[in-house]
């Protein structure tokens, strides 16, 4: 199983792999990314992936330094170079290499990166049981460039190292109002009187791929689809919470400061939901991860 970088369309053991530490990226965080993942070994939602990329980079200012076409074939060649059964696969595009200073203009030339790693799930137990999550509020990076994805996971990072000294798997973001809007790498959703209730884009967040599935499964179920931002308290309070990403899928969680969210077991709808998504990608027939080994 390998793990391999592809910097500027060059591939580099992980080892070799360097970047310049005048590299804007490196120095003020200043790059967009994608994390992308593959089920048999075929990318999931990579149009998705590939436009929100393209998307990121034009909020900041960022060209691209190739087409989305000829990214999408390296992200393959790279694929095909680690030869993994499964990669998780990062792509970064950097501003650049420059004098020091803050003028995006000192970059002439942005840097791409693509990664590969074999792909590593959460732990069973966490689908099993589900995670605790506490909700910490900050200023994201990214409210500076509404819906970009930027590579400042600063503030993101500070918020999980807080979560986890206080006895929680995850931290959850609180927006400047007191609202929940999403996790630190995951959109978040409640159930509240059988309802699905997530942030509005409009609050900010991330428009996650994952999550943009879930709501379209959720309509498919039947079930009714509401957007609103809760307290924390107010989402301790809901039947079921659960957050999404490309790599997690669906995690349940069950504890809210402190506080058990529901029966303090993953929900009904959680699972249900979980099933539905484990479908779409093909995985129907595969035992689900909360399935006893």
């Amino acid at each position: 199983m390998g793990r391999l970088a592809l910097i500027d369309g060059t591939a580099f053991p992980p080892e070799q792999a360097k970047v310049s530490v005048y590299d804007r990226g490196f120095l003020y965080g200043d790059s967009v990314f994608e994390t992308l993942r593959t089920y048999g070994g075929q990318l999931f939602a990579a149009h998705e992936h590939f436009a929100r990329l393209a998307h990121s980079a034009a909020e900041v200012g960022i060209t691209l330094p190739v087409s989305l076409g000829e990214l999408a074939a390296e992200v393959e060649r790279a694929l095909g170079l680690a030869g993994n059964a499964d990669s998780m696969v990062r792509i970064v595009i950097s501003r650049g290499a420059g004098p020091l200073g803050l003028d995006p203009t000192l970059a002439p030339t942005p840097l791409r990166v693509v990664l590969v790693e074999p792909l590593r799930l959460p732990p069973a137990a966490h689908y099993q049981h589900g995670v605790r999550a506490a909700c910490v509020q900050t200023v994201r990076a990214s409210d500076a460039a509404e819906g970009a994805k930027v590579g400042n996971y600063l503030a993101s990072a500070l918020a999980h190292r807080l979560a986890k000294e206080r006895g929680a798997d995850e931290a959850l973001i609180v927006d400047r109002e007191g609202r929940v809007v999403e996790s630190t790498t995951s959109n978040v959703f409640a159930v509240e009187g059988g309802a699905l209730v997530t942030p509005a884009l409009e609050a900010g967040i991330l428009a996650g791929v994952t999550r943009a599935l879930v709501l379209e499964l959720a309509r498919a179920e039947g079930l009714v689809v509401r957007f609103d931002r809760f307290t924390p308290e107010a989402l301790a309070a809901c039947e079921e919470v659960f957050l999404t990403s490309t790599i997690r899928e669906i995690l349940p969680v069950v504890a809210v400061d402190g506080r058990a969210v529901g029966t303090g077991q993953p929900g009904p709808v959680t699972r249900r939901l979980h099933l539905a998504l484990r479908a779409r990608v093909g995985l129907a027939a595969v035992a689900p991860p909360w399935a006893p080994a």
